[in-house]
């Protein structure tokens, strides 16, 4: 007869792998259509302090602790695998599925300022196959939005045509001056008195 320490012992190792598994899956899902993938330092969060976040975030952010290892594991191999040195101490993670990233990380340095964390900042982010250090994230977030991409495109194209219909339309008026006759314009001027 065999002992319970013994069989549980056989048993629990592929129940943990199979969970490790699962859990590594489940942040590959979060991965499709992922357009950043940003750690942030959380050591210390509340409970509270983390559904504070989750709740201003929009809705194509999410944010995730999840092991470091699972994750290390579920960017293996694809374009996020360049954040695998981020993957260290305590980690949450942002998962952003719009090209609209400075809407995103503002929910967090807003929250960062409401509660005075300037240790627990962003460890390291992966924007386009590019890797962005904490030192960097300057540049994620003035990035423009895709409406004010529109709004600068259509000024792009729209001041060509407005300078050519400027231009059309002074020539028309000068075409105009030139055809009026002179006495219509203005009244004889009067003799100089001596």
């Amino acid at each position: 007869m065999t002992s319970v320490r013994s069989a549980a012992g056989v048993a629990l190792p592929p129940i943990r792998l199979a969970v490790e598994r699962a859990r590594q899956e489940a942040l590959r899902r979060e991965l499709d259509g992922c357009q950043l993938l940003a750690g942030i330092w959380c050591h210390g969060f509340t409970v509270a302090q983390l559904r504070s976040i989750r709740a201003s975030l929009p809705s194509t952010a999410r944010l995730l602790v999840a092991k470091n290892s699972d994750l290390a594991a579920a960017v293996e191999g694809t374009r996020w695998e360049s954040l695998r040195p981020c993957a260290r101490g305590m980690n949450a993670w942002l998962f952003v599925r719009s090209d609209e990233i400075p809407p995103a990380l503002r929910p967090y340095r807003d929250f960062q300022k409401e509660w005075r964390l300037q240790l627990n900042d962003f460890t390291g982010a992966v924007y386009e196959g590019r890797l962005y250090g904490p030192d960097d994230f300057a540049q994620l977030e003035a990035m423009p939005t895709r409406v004010q991409s529109y709004q600068y495109l259509l000024g792009c194209l729209q001041m060509p045509a407005v300078s050519v219909l400027a231009a059309l339309r002074a020539r028309q008026e000068a075409m105009v001056q030139a055809d009026k006759p002179p006495a219509e314009d203005a009244a004889p001027a009067p003799a100089p008195e001596q």
